[in-house]
């Protein structure tokens, strides 16, 4: 029987994908989704969606979810189908949204876990505190903001504490940025005090505080930088480092577990290589073939002037791509049509679903005429040199217009304003700044000249191509930046799997009367 599992603080939804998705020691599931819970509207549609699909691929009838993700066939549409309506009134007893933490809420969120658990002694509880609060970029942008100090996101994990000292699962999951590390709140480290909330006695039982990548059997006490997962090193083609962190409790303390394995790294190259080629609108314009042609045709001019030892390296690059767009053709589409053949190399039965036709999302946004030729001059630099051009790099003339560029003695404070995602190598970490723009995610390919798309920025995060996010695209990379990759956490729900399936004393069923009683 799948082991439930609760997801607090769930976003689109990547933790509770890869738990669901992980096997069992008998080959099945080895976890359900028996609650979700997230406060965003729009990520929670996703999460109904999603556990909708799982509901209709259960009973083999998935027709009409793939001619929705499609757009062949819209919500209202979709919603008043027979067995769609009724498999979305499970899926939204699943999928809650609620802000957790609102007092008024307390006694309804206790409800939902209990009704989900059902009296199960084995249940995992997941989920991630948001983390703006830890992250250094956040942290950054309020150096001199005095109410950053009292910020409420420093201890909204002080809810995921409360839920482990009420229902005390027997294990749990707790994820969050890699600069909760070096946090502090009036002095002291946050990730400390963390641990020592963790750790504290529930029900007279306490936890171990775990890694998944180093052994804790040794007796040599982990070090904050063991509980930061590199997914690099575990099949995601991306370099997000976050810290993880495996609470075991105490009555189970005899268990051991596995540790992740790490495989050979993938590329940007290898998910997103293969995918159809399309280019980018003009913001603020008709969208007329013509006129991106111009734009970017125009780009060699600009480079006038230019010195740099890999000048004629770049600039060939950069004429290679322009020669494959002739004035007087219709040039690529805008969105990849759904017979396209989009199969990734890595990861391919994990990511790739041949019932799509193609692949969904798939659309390049607009960009500004100056970003089209930065992004085609920075694609052909990555192109020619292997590596992504900072901005000391670039011609002049191709220089953005912003006070921060340039400093009075004529440094440049942020030399990756442009960043080229490189094709023989993972891409760096995929967050929600996406959503605002996409200097920070070229693609590779001088021919697209274009940001990453929200299928690409998705297969970079792992998640399956038949996995749709709802609202508008911003909303789409919002969630997707914000989601942990669900090709790691089915690894993290195996070595949690394997765990519980131990030989068990009866020191859990006797915690249970005791807790009962």
């Amino acid at each position: 029987m799948p082991i439930p599992i609760i997801d607090l603080f769930a976003g689109p939804g990547g933790l509770g994908e890869g738990f669901s998705s992980a096997k069992g020691i008998a080959g099945g599931s080895a976890f359900k989704i028996g609650l979700s819970i997230e406060k965003d509207p729009i990520a929670h549609r996703t999460l109904c969606l999603r556990a909708t699909y799982r509901l209709l691929k259960d009973n083999g009838d998935t027709d009409a979810y793939y001619d929705y993700v499609r757009g062949t066939l819209n919500r209202d549409a979709f919603l008043k189908i027979p067995n769609v309506s009724e498999a979305m009134r499970h899926a939204m007893d699943e999928a809650r949204c609620a802000e957790l933490g609102r007092p008024e809420l307390v006694s309804q969120v206790d409800r939902w876990v209990q009704a989900a658990i059902s009296g199960q002694t084995d249940w995992v509880l997941v989920g991630g505190p948001p983390c703006q609060a830890y992250s250094l970029a956040g942290r950054s942008r309020r150096t001199n903001d005095n109410d950053f100090e009292r910020d409420v996101k420093h201890f909204l994990y002080g809810y995921y504490l409360r839920m482990i000292r009420v229902f005390a699962p027997p294990v749990f999951v707790m994820e969050n940025v890699k600069g909760m590390l070096s946090s502090t709140h009036r002095g002291n480290s946050v990730f400390s005090r963390m641990i020592e909330d963790l750790s504290q006695p529930a029900a007279n039982l306490g936890y171990e505080i775990r890694s998944f990548t180093t052994d804790d059997t040794t007796g040599n006490a982990l070090l904050p930088q063991d509980f930061v997962i590199r997914s690099e090193k575990y099949g995601v083609p991306q370099k997000r480092h976050r810290v993880i962190l495996l609470g075991v409790r105490s009555d189970l303390a005899g268990r051991n577990h596995l540790l992740l394995r790490p495989s050979d790294p993938l590329t940007v190259d290898d998910v997103i290589g293969n995918m159809a080629k399309i280019r980018s609108g003009v913001s603020r314009s008709k969208e007329k073939t013509d006129e991106w042609w111009k734009i970017v045709r125009d780009t060699q001019r600009l480079l006038g002037g230019w010195k740099d030892e890999s000048r004629d390296k770049v600039l060939k690059c950069l004429q290679e791509a322009l020669s494959s767009y002739p004035p007087d053709s219709t040039g690529l589409p805008f969105v990849a049509i759904a017979s396209e053949k989009c199969a990734p190399r890595g990861l391919s039965s994990w990511l790739h679903d041949p019932m799509l036709g193609g692949v969904i999302q798939h659309q390049a946004r607009s960009h500004m005429a100056s970003d089209l030729q930065r992004y085609l001059f920075a694609s052909s630099y990555s192109k020619a040199t292997g590596r992504a051009p900072k901005l000391r790099n670039f011609p002049k003339r191709l220089l953005p217009e912003h006070e921060n560029v340039t400093t009075n003695d004529g440094s440049i404070p942020f030399e990756d304003r442009f960043r080229v995602q490189g094709s023989t190598s993972p891409s760096t970490t995929v967050v929600s700044h996406i959503a605002k723009d996409g200097h920070y995610y070229i693609h590779p390919d001088p021919t697209q000249c274009r940001s990453l798309t929200v299928r690409e920025a998705a297969r970079l995060q792992t998640f399956p191509d038949n996995y749709f996010f709802e609202g508008n695209r911003t909303q789409q990379y919002t969630q997707v930046g914000n989601a942990v990759p669900p090709f790691l956490a089915i690894q993290l729900g195996e070595i949690v799997s394997a765990l519980l399936n131990q030989q068990k004393n009866d020191s859990a069923q006797l915690f249970q009367r005791e807790k009962a009683a």
